[in-house]
């Protein structure tokens, strides 16, 4: 399953699962750019972030919302 991501997406993923995982809320771009160490910006964390929900991996809860993984991530 994991075979069909990036380093870098994994790497994001992991991130918003960690985020996740301690604030039971969704996730944004900007979290995971100001808090992990990859050097990334919000709107390349964005790409990947929509990358890996159309694989299934996140979903968005709204519109405005960040992400929250799904249970395939998991």
């Amino acid at each position: 399953m994991f075979e069909i991501l990036t380093e870098r997406d994994r790497k994001v993923l992991q991130a918003i699962i960690m985020n996740y995982i301690q604030t039971a809320q969704p996730v944004g771009s900007r979290i995971v750019s100001k808090k992990s160490k990859m050097g990334l910006s919000p709107a390349t964390i964005r790409n990947v972030m929509a990358d890996l929900e159309e694989i299934g991996f996140l979903v968005q809860p709204h519109t405005s919302a960040g992400r929250v993984p799904t249970d395939r991530a998991f």
